[in-house]
């Protein structure tokens, strides 16, 4: 927000600080002015009149000028193509300092110049608030100008100092010069007067203007009709305010319209009341065509983009920019003003996706507060009839019936002292009150205040606290411990359970990744167990950052392939995160393995990046979390065979509910993500919290020595290995303990002779008891019950 020390003077005095105490002030109060800047940046002017001028005798383009600066003559080269004799000009005489460096006498072409005939842009004034005009030659002053007048600034209107105030996300209200004034005097502690204009709009005779809204984008428009108004030169203190703003001076009537905008925060905009076909308005959003706005440029609009239209014709995209078919031009004899509220979410995204940000667009994607369109409707009817003789104005027509309803509640005066850790007196606090407009009663030890519309960041007790203690100053808040209840630090389960996780995988070698939660369409699509819905984000960043993720893998695909990309030829990564759908949340935590997860060239050892790799690992994982192997199933995968490959990946269950799956990535999956041979796999942390795991216990290595036996069995080919192995296992009580302390397979034989539709299957058993040596007569006993189950529940049969 641009506002300078001569528009608040205007509505305060603040004649006995300094611009940098007005400055600091501000700041200390909460909102932080980010610099000081002056209208111009000049010395050593003064106002000159061009006697003579005549074309350079050696150059095609500048010209020599006998120029009266009031104590003499000065001969100056200039080069400005507007020059000529009569005007009255600004002249920098030699030792003056520009932005552009010292104006020093000097030989041109060999005619002497001593001193420059400026324009405003030489002197420092932003480009952004002059015409072409201005930036193209010298400033032409006007008759009113004294020759010889050093305060050149100052009949410029150039002596300002302007404070360039960042707003912080809830104080749109101070996007209002008027808002801003207030705020301000109720920090310096001054008395602020307003001009008047309430009510200025409530004039008109009847109307046929219509003014209606087809969206729910679009809760009020308003419109107005002047059918009279003189489109001239605007008065030289509404042109300076426009141009402290950086905001250029066209015609008075224009001018007013930025003017209010700047004054109240709510966005006008006048219409060319010939150039409508018909005096009807809708605002739509369901257009689909080429636009040609104020700026000349041809926009495409698309369905969702507010706009406004006549007789079906587009006249405006609504809270942006007016249009080139109905803008106000040097002949307009009537306008009609509107005066809307629209959606900030949807002006926002067609801003953005048109890639154009005016004024008007910055405050209603801020927010405008409902007071604001009659506010500025009277502004503009009161400007109108002062300074463009507005004459024959209608009534003025709403799309809706709008009403506000008041903020008031009641505030605890202990209470406040208590959040604050102050001790602040009634007094201070209803002067503070008072001085912010809030309109405090005090009832014993409360204090009921009515929040004025513009302060919608104002809801609650706290909110008055933090206006209290802004305002009296934090300087005075006092140091005081916190009362907190003493607790016993500890972790939750799931931060447990993820610390474990992180420290299982970065003990195997894994690397930890974090990875953008925000995915684009491909990733969304690629989704591993992925979740009933997905939340689409109103306003992305880009099409790559569109939709919340429902699954980590992608993601963690993405990273690996970066890497390889770079020569890194080993790359085991992990990430535990969220994922979220419309209306709920998992924990996740994925693998992906490239390369060798560990590797030794010395000692030629190498563990791989496969099937086996992985699967061993979350055996190992899943134990050392208290899930051992009886409750751990491990499945065939069917769930998702597009993005594993089918014949080497699994699902891994908890019992009967599904935890993840796994294994080696489908050679389409890998093409497109640009990896090779990687294996992955993602895993729900929601199904590990909800099952309870065992305690992990201490078992003491059994002194007595354990016994091996290997067994070829020959079985049906669809017959699962591991459904020999789990048969073999629960064959191994020996009384009360289970013997077999581990079943391994060794080989898997199809060919000859082995039969067309089996496969011959070599397992070693390793028996062991903790209590004794075990007996031939012991294992022969557990041999032959393994045997009989086999054949029982695989039909096996040992191989000849």
């Amino acid at each position: 927000m641009l506002i300078s020390k001569k528009w608040l003077s205007q509505y305060m005095d603040i004649s006995d600080l300094s611009i940098e105490e007005i400055a600091d002030r501000i700041t200390n109060a909460g909102l932080e002015v980010e610099g000081i800047d002056k209208g111009a940046k000049a010395t050593n002017l003064v106002i000159g009149y061009v006697k003579s001028c005549v074309d350079h005798p050696d150059s095609d383009h500048l010209h020599v000028c006998q120029v009266d600066v009031g104590t003499d003559t000065r001969q100056i080269v200039c080069g400005a193509p507007n020059v000529a004799a009569g005007q009255k000009v600004i002249v920098s005489l030699p030792g003056a300092i520009l932005p552009g460096g010292e104006i020093k006498a000097s030989v041109i072409r060999g005619q002497e110049s001593n001193g420059m005939i400026c324009s405003l842009l030489e002197l420092g004034v932003d480009p952004k608030s002059l015409t072409d005009e201005q930036k193209a030659g010298i400033e032409i002053l006007g008759e009113d100008a004294v020759v010889g007048d050093t305060h050149v600034l100052e009949y410029l209107g150039l002596d300002d100092e302007i404070l360039d105030v960042s707003l912080t996300p809830n104080r749109n209200d101070c996007m209002a010069a008027f808002a801003m004034a207030k705020e301000t005097g109720a920090i310096l502690n001054r008395k602020v007067t307003l001009p008047s204009y309430e009510g200025a709009s409530n004039c008109g005779g009847q109307t046929n203007l219509k003014v209606s809204s087809q969206t729910k984008k679009c809760p009020l428009y308003t419109g107005k009709i002047v059918r009279s108004v003189t489109i001239k030169e605007s008065p030289k203190w509404m042109k300076e305010l426009l141009m402290a703003s950086n905001i250029k001076s066209i015609n008075n009537v224009v001018d007013i319209s930025n003017l209010v905008m700047l004054e109240t925060g709510q966005p006008l905009h006048f219409f060319d009341l010939n150039r409508l076909e018909k005096e009807e308005i809708v605002v739509r959003d369901d257009l689909t065509c080429k636009y040609t706005a104020l700026d000349d440029v041809e926009y495409a609009i698309q369905p969702g983009d507010l706009m406004i239209t006549v007789n079906d014709k587009p006249v405006a995209i609504a809270g942006i920019m007016g249009g080139d078919n109905s803008k106000i031009l040097d002949d307009t004899k009537g306008i009609l003003i509107e005066a809307a509220i629209f959606d900030h979410v949807a002006i926002r995204n067609t801003a953005r996706r048109l890639n154009l940000n005016t004024d008007a667009c910055i405050r209603y994607q801020k927010g405008i507060e409902p007071h604001a369109p009659i506010a500025a409707m009277d502004r503009a009817i009161q400007l109108l009839v002062e300074y463009a003789d507005a004459k024959d104005i209608e009534e003025t027509v709403y799309s809706n019936e709008w009403k506000v309803e008041e903020k008031q509640f009641d505030v605890d005066i202990d209470r406040i002292n208590q959040l604050l850790g102050t001790s602040f007196s009634d007094a201070q606090m209803m002067d503070v009150l008072t001085r912010l407009d809030f309109s405090p009663v005090q009832t014993q030890r409360k204090i009921h205040v009515v929040i004025p519309s513009y302060r919608q960041d104002i809801s609650m007790e706290a909110d008055i606290a933090e206006e209290i203690i802004r305002l009296i100053g934090f300087d005075d808040l006092p140091s005081t411990m916190p009362i907190m209840p003493a607790t016993v630090g500890a972790l939750t389960k799931r931060q447990q359970l993820r610390r474990r996780l992180r420290e299982i995988f970065t003990n195997q070698g894994f690397y930890e990744a974090e990875t953008y939660t925000l995915v684009g369409e491909q990733e969304l699509q690629d989704a591993i167990m992925p979740l009933k819905s997905y939340v689409t984000l109103a306003s992305p960043m880009s099409e790559e950052r569109k939709y919340v993720r429902t699954s980590i893998l992608p993601s963690l695909l993405e990273s690996a392939a970066y890497n390889l990309a770079r020569s890194i030829k080993d790359v085991p990564l992990f990430e535990i995160s969220s994922v979220y759908s419309q209306d709920s949340m998992e924990e996740r935590f994925g693998i992906v393995l490239c390369g060798s997860l560990q590797k030794s060239r010395w000692q030629k050892v190498e563990t791989p990046a496969d099937f086996y790799t992985i699967k061993g690992l979350l055996q190992s994982l899943l134990e050392t979390l208290g899930f051992n192997t009886h409750r751990v199933i491990f499945k065939e995968n069917t769930k998702d065979v597009k993005h594993f490959h089918p014949y080497q990946s699994a699902e891994v269950y908890i019992g009967k509910t599904l935890l993840g799956i796994f294994g080696k990535i489908h050679p389409n999956m890998a093409k497109q993500y640009d990896v090779k041979d990687a294996v992955m796999g993602e895993f729900n942390m929601e199904v590990l919290l909800e099952n309870a795991a065992a305690k992990v216990k201490f078992e003491p290595i059994s002194k007595y020595p354990s016994v091996s036996r290997d067994l070829a069995l020959v079985v049906d080919r669809g017959v699962h290995v591991g459904d020999i192995i789990n048969s073999i296992q629960k064959c191994g009580k020996l009384g009360k303990e289970n013997v077999i302390q581990n079943v391994e397979v060794f080989d898997v034989y199809e060919g000859e002779h082995v039969e067309a539709d089996k496969k011959s299957v070599a397992l070693t058993i390793v028996f062991q008891s903790a209590e004794k040596t075990l007996t031939d007569q012991d294992i022969n006993q557990i041999h032959e019950k393994v045997m009989e189950t086999l054949q029982k529940e695989v039909q096996a049969q040992l191989r000849a």
